[in-house]
């Protein structure tokens, strides 16, 4: 649950059940307060089981909705490159006769199932890095023109494989390069405020970069516009290797490492300006994959620290955030 914006003991509280309440009054230290807060809650989301991967595997790209999901690259769980490609019914993942070119984890994606975007990544060991950019129809994989700047670790979004962002990620440091993908080639952009490994969501116009590492794990949350990056509110919980989905408005930032490191079940839900606490994964992870949207969501793979194929549903028609309120 959410903390008190005022820190206090010997406080009063008054209300009939646990989702309507007032907190008032009380020392924070050294003085007392008569400040009051309100509680209200929305019944939240939950992630259910869904149909594993058949191969297990951390550090993938993901593309499409939760009905209609694709996995691709990632690294296996016996340290070797994936060039494995599944699609998702909402049930169950079928392997792809046809896998991408070029076996890499730690890649950037984009699009929906049939039309996808697979950028950049690394080997497992971790070098040397990729600019390779590929493009999926469906069935198959062609190979395009690559990114300006090879690199790991980054984080991508886009609705088609015909527009994308590519953002962040590792070079032989942290960098804040961003590219934009016009169906055919990479051009570079205005850069993050903040270089850093990062996740994203959202469209190559509309764009949000949250959490990340460069020295440590982060909360700071970017948003893009089709023309610069603006810093916006952090992540409640600063982690890197999270999974993102939904739109720049709508989002989820999915599981992750933070500090210690410490893996997260940990889930929150961004709307447009602050980001809420939402239902914990069944499986807490690091690096997996996700799809759709902030209300329908899909997670998979990623690591426990165990390599795993598992696949969570989120669903949330109503999703509405907790707000503590100070009066």
């Amino acid at each position: 649950m959410n903390n008190l914006n005022t820190a206090r003991y010997e406080l009063t509280g008054a209300g009939a059940t646990n989702t309507a309440a007032l907190a008032f009054g009380g020392n924070p230290g050294p003085a007392a307060t008569g400040a009051t807060e309100e509680w209200d809650v929305v019944t939240r989301g939950a992630w259910a089981t869904g149909g594993s991967l058949n191969t297990a595997r951390r550090g993938l790209g993901g593309a499409g909705t939760q009905t209609a999901g694709l996995a691709f690259g990632g690294a296996n769980p016996n340290a070797t490159n994936s060039a494995a490609t599944e699609s998702y019914n909402g049930t169950a993942w079928t392997s792809s006769p046809n896998s991408m070119g070029t076996a890499r984890a730690q890649l950037g994606n984009a699009g929906i199932q049939t039309a996808a975007l697979a950028f950049g990544g690394s080997p497992v060991p971790a070098s040397p890095l990729f600019g390779e950019t590929e493009s999926y129809n469906g069935t198959t994989w062609t190979e395009l023109n690559n990114l300006n700047t090879a690199r790991g670790y980054v984080a991508g979004c886009g609705a088609t494989n015909t527009a994308a962002l590519a953002f962040g990620g590792y070079t032989t440091a942290y960098v804040t390069n961003t590219e934009t993908w016009n169906g055919t080639s990479w051009t570079e952009v205005n850069d993050l405020n903040t270089a850093r490994e990062t996740t994203g969501a959202g469209t190559n116009t509309a764009a949000l970069a949250f959490g990340g590492f460069s020295t440590a794990p982060t909360g700071v949350t970017e948003s893009w516009n089709g023309t610069s990056w603006t810093e916006l509110n952090d992540l409640n919980t600063a982690r890197s290797a999270n999974a993102g989905s939904g739109i720049q408005t709508a989002a989820l930032s999915i599981g992750g490492l933070t500090t210690g490191p410490a893996v997260l079940a940990n889930t929150e839900s961004w709307n447009g300006s602050s980001w809420s606490q939402q239902d914990e994964l069944n499986t807490a992870r690091f690096y997996p994959a996700a799809a759709g949207t902030q209300t329908s969501s899909l997670a998979f793979g990623g690591a426990t620290p165990t390599i795993v194929g598992a696949t969570e549903e989120f669903d949330d028609p109503t999703l509405s955030s907790k707000t503590i309120t100070a009066t």
